[in-house]
């Protein structure tokens, strides 16, 4: 987290928050890949990120109230990350930015394919899915669709495509 703030603007403060490097990578990789431990998160990164930044990022975005670190009940040396609310609002944002990352870079069609799909199911399916991330990160029910089954399926077919 930044010492201090250049400024009041909340796109500087959103920025100072979430505008290094690897933050939204961090957070993406919890929302749309499910990865919820220190070793999913570095051991699937797309961008091979370094132990040492993804253990600051961690700390930081924890520090931040966008994600929650609590310990595994499966492995008594192991945390679970949460996405905390705030992270979860994220989720037009990050749509937004793919759509535009689609539009104006040259993306690989497998890691664009949610890019595309959010982008078309537009609101709509951002709402549905951040009510399954409620589920999933803050014990809300369970919703019918799960978006997130839906985005992964997508992918699995766009990487076997030739």
């Amino acid at each position: 987290m930044p010492q201090t703030e250049r400024s009041g603007c909340p796109i500087n403060l959103t920025l100072e928050l979430l505008g290094d490097r690897w933050s939204l990578i961090v957070i993406r990789d919890v929302m749309f890949g499910n990865r919820r431990s220190y070793g999913a998160l570095l051991a699937e990164s797309e961008e091979g990120i370094a132990s040492n930044i993804l253990a600051d990022r961690l700390k930081r975005l924890t520090e931040a109230a966008l994600l929650t670190k609590e310990p595994d009940p499966q492995h008594r040396q192991k945390a679970i990350y949460s996405l905390t609310e705030a992270a979860i609002q994220l989720v037009p944002l990050l749509a937004n930015m793919a759509a535009w990352g689609r539009r104006h870079t040259n993306p690989s069609t497998e890691l664009s394919i949610r890019a595309e799909l959010l982008e078309a199911g537009g609101p709509r399916l951002w709402e549905a899915f951040m009510t399954e991330l409620r589920h999933l990160h803050l014990g809300a029910r369970r919703p019918k669709r799960s978006v997130l089954a839906e985005l992964q399926d997508a992918y699995e077919l766009a990487v076997r495509r030739p």
